[in-house]
């Protein structure tokens, strides 16, 4: 006979044994399918309660910042969709899978905004089905309950009810498909498990580029299973896609900097006020996971000021906290693990880079998006736990506690997406929660001045400018209602304040030539669309204005140049083909202006001053 088989112990890793009331490192998990068949079940039921209580935006209209992602009837073509991916200054971010995707769902129902909420939903809610999976995939206890929460937390309405937000919920299932294939390659090590995660990876840093903190969350996932990393089975494979994060990180910096202009007094803070603002929005983020009352779309800004000796309570309060954790490792990595992920995944937007946001408010909702997993996860395993210890009514107490909670959420969830009905709900909302906030009564100005609403419109800019009397567009919205008014003269005062506030600003430039050009000056008015086009290269109507006065002045080769360019960055601008047609009339290129008018009148059938002047060409040959 042989020998009988002796049992032995797994070997430990990590150095220190776990009692069963803390939460466990977790076991190595096994090379299952995505979900078990009860998982799918919750999976669904999740879904279908994503959908539902985001029912309010099935039918919301578009809010601030939509139109630059909906409305680009220049990007809906094939040469649009080369330039998204070529020109980093033709969207507001260079995102250009995210892009893409707006260009599809355009395809698929065109501007009407129904299309994109639901798209968003459903993105959401397969992100949810994702993060449920990472969570079985990683035996984390509570895994339904953290799963629940993600998909029903109030504080993730700004990232699925705003269209602008797809960005978001597209690069989160990239970031955790990435993170399901990376862990079933950290198993098996097999190539192709590597390269789909590398390749979801890329997808996401496509959509956004704060999913390149994943692979520092995969370390901090790594460490809490093992209680230790290993350079050549953990960081090692890893170092090419800290590279590839780093590098679109770094993108994005350069183009917040010199495209979008994040620079200047807005911006100069000193290392100790970045660390200032980074420990109060860590703490801000948290407490509105745990108490997401009084949620508004733009939250006041903060006064950062290094004399307050109580803003160092934040930075202090996180560096203890983090002290805490290190502390208790040994009984149990998971608090740790859980605030790394949250402040790694968080670190991007905690203000040691420059966001435009920053110009208006340091914090915002969707910020933690996918941040606030490491929260989640932890509450939502330490309520599993207790429950597995709780028995009799102690555990039926929990468990409809917990039932409660979701329902609390839930109805949050319902009341805040209301919000994002319209614009005009959204900033009314906006103002009730922050009625300093210069932004919101701005945009609602432009919004009221659409409506012809004139003088509410008036209101709501001077309310701007009490508020913040440096800002520079709210002038030049006064000045675009006087012109409309035939107030030249008030109307020129207004975008001379706006430029001596902001000298940079393309927007003041062009309609201050605008309006000078109407006046008869055109060489004033020249000069400022030249400078408007000079800030913003790819500016249609500041192109198209300056061909018009240049024709104007019989300068008809130049004209012709700006039209081109014109055209160069919207080749959908029906009135840029008109101009340009009857500038080559003028130079005698009858063939070539009878082709641009056709053009414009494809692009627009009911265009009447292009039909006329197809009209007046129509039998003339190009001369010799």
């Amino acid at each position: 006979m042989g020998r009988k088989a002796r049992k032995t112990r797994p070997p430990h890793i990590g150095g220190n044994s776990l009692p069963k009331v803390t939460l466990p490192a977790p076991e190595r998990y096994a090379a299952v399918a995505l979900l078990s068949r009860n998982d799918w079940l919750v999976a669904i039921g999740l879904i279908v309660a994503v959908f539902l209580f985001y029912q309010p935006c099935w039918h919301g209209g578009l809010v601030w910042d939509d139109d630059a992602h909906v409305s680009r009837p220049e990007l809906h073509s094939w040469p649009g969709l080369y330039r998204i991916w070529t020109d980093v200054t033709v969207t507001s971010q260079y995102y250009p899978l995210l892009h893409t995707a707006f260009c599809l769902e355009h395809a698929l129902w065109g501007d009407a905004p129904i299309g994109y909420h639901l798209t968003n939903i459903a993105l959401h809610g397969l992100a949810v089905v994702l993060a449920l999976a990472v969570f079985r995939r990683l035996k984390l206890p509570g895994a339904y309950l953290a799963a629940a929460i993600f998909a029903l937390h109030p504080v993730h309405v700004e990232s699925v009810a705003w269209i602008s937000e797809q960005k978001n919920t597209l690069s989160a299932v990239f970031y955790l498909g990435a993170m399901l294939l990376y862990l079933h390659f950290d198993q098996t090590r097999r190539l192709k498990w590597y390269l789909g995660a590398a390749f979801l990876f890329v997808a996401a840093l496509l959509s956004k580029t704060v999913t390149g903190t994943l692979p520092g969350a995969l370390l901090v996932i790594f460490w809490w299973q093992r209680g230790r990393l290993s350079w050549k089975n953990d960081v090692l494979p890893l170092a090419p896609l800290f590279l590839l994060g780093a590098g679109f990180g770094m993108l994005t910096a350069w183009w917040e900097l010199t495209i979008n202009r994040c620079a200047g007094p807005e911006f100069d803070f000193t290392l100790l006020q970045r660390l200032l603002i980074a420990g109060r929005t860590a703490w801000f983020c948290c407490g509105k996971l745990f108490w997401p009352a009084r949620l508004t779309f733009v939250y006041p800004h903060w006064n950062i000021d290094s004399r307050a000796a109580w803003q160092y309570l934040f930075p202090l309060g996180a560096a203890a906290l983090l002290a805490l954790g290190w502390a208790v490792r040994r009984w149990s990595r998971g608090p740790l693990a859980a605030i790394l992920f949250f402040g790694g995944t968080l670190f991007p937007v905690l203000g040691f880079f420059n966001l435009y946001t920053f110009r208006y408010s340091f914090v915002a909702d969707h910020y933690q998006y996918l941040a606030s997993l490491g929260i989640i996860a932890l509450s939502s395993a330490a309520a599993a736990l207790l429950l597995n210890r709780a028995s009799g009514w102690r555990r039926v107490v929990g468990q409809v506690s917990c039932v409660a909670l979701l329902v609390v959420l839930a109805i949050l969830t319902w009341r805040q997406t209301r919000n994002y009905a319209d614009a005009e709900t959204l900033y009314n909302a906006t103002i009730k929660g922050n009625p300093d906030c210069w932004l919101a009564h701005n945009n609602l100005g432009q919004l009221l001045a659409e409506r012809d609403q004139v003088d509410a419109a008036m209101t709501c800019y001077r309310k701007a400018l009490e508020i913040k009397p440096d800002y520079a567009e709210p002038h030049i919205n006064i000045g675009l209602a006087l012109a409309d008014q035939g107030n030249v003269d008030g109307a020129i005062a207004e975008y001379q304040e706006a430029l001596k506030i902001d000298g940079d600003s393309a927007e003041a430039h062009y309609n201050l030539g605008v309006v000078l050009a109407a006046n008869g000056q055109l060489d004033a008015a020249i000069t400022h669309y030249h400078k408007a086009i000079e800030i913003r290269p790819n500016y249609v109507e500041a192109h198209n204005n300056l061909g018009n006065a240049l024709a104007s002045r019989r300068e008809f080769t130049e004209a012709i140049a700006e039209y081109e360019a014109a055209l160069s960055a919207n080749p959908d601008s029906a009135e840029a083909h008109n101009n340009l047609g009857a500038a080559l009339v003028n130079c005698g290129r009858i063939d070539e202006a009878v082709s641009q008018f056709h053009m414009a009148l494809e692009i627009n059938p009911t265009y009447a001053e292009a039909r006329n002047n197809l009209r007046a060409v129509s039998g003339r040959r190009e001369g010799p």
